[in-house]
């Protein structure tokens, strides 16, 4: 690898602690009570966001959580003590507002990880963690940043959510040895 790469990663590196800096800590805690208080949590994200999102899920599975991805062919029907939780940076992609409005008439609670609070997905939450960066096709950073797109508002949902599970961890006095029992083993 160039120097350069390492320069370029030390940046990215410097971006995302400068983002996980300005994210709300009651907004964080807000979203943990909503995960606690859910019979079950069914996530969904768009590109990029959905790969984070998918992180996300996969540790609240190894958790003993029960967590379903929208879209998939095995997701059963959302409830009322339900726990629909999305990812989008615009908080405006169709699809996921469609989703949204859906789970807010069957009486299901909504959580967003966004870069924009006041959008319809916004709107229909019960609990917002707001992050900064821009969105896909808007640039809004409330940091300068060298990436590309919403690369920036990837990375810090990333971490701030592998964030939310160690508190969670912390919360039940669970530690990562007893989540390998739920680990996948077809692999």
């Amino acid at each position: 690898m160039s120097q350069k790469i390492f320069q370029q990663a030390a940046v990215v590196a410097k971006e995302i602690a400068e983002s996980i800096q300005q994210v709300d800590a009651v907004q964080v805690e807000e979203l943990i009570e909503r995960i606690e208080q859910s019979d079950a949590i069914f996530l969904a994200g768009g590109g990029r966001s959905g790969l984070m999102i998918r992180a996300f899920a996969m540790r609240l599975m190894q958790m003993g959580y029960k967590v379903h991805i929208v879209g998939d062919t095995v997701t059963p029907a959302i409830g009322a003590r339900d726990l629909l939780f999305i990812g989008s940076g615009s908080g405006e992609t169709q699809s996921l507002v469609a989703m949204a409005q859906k789970a807010k008439d069957i009486g299901s609670a909504i959580a967003v990880v966004t870069v924009k609070p006041e959008s319809r997905i916004g709107e229909l939450s019960d609990a917002i963690v707001q992050l900064p960066g821009s969105t896909k096709d808007q640039n809004q950073d409330t940091l300068v940043t060298v990436q590309p797109m919403a690369s920036l508002f990837e990375q810090t949902m990333l971490i701030v959510l592998d964030a939310v599970i160690l508190r969670l961890m912390e919360k039940s006095e669970l530690h990562s040895d007893q989540m390998f029992g739920l680990h996948a083993n077809l692999e």
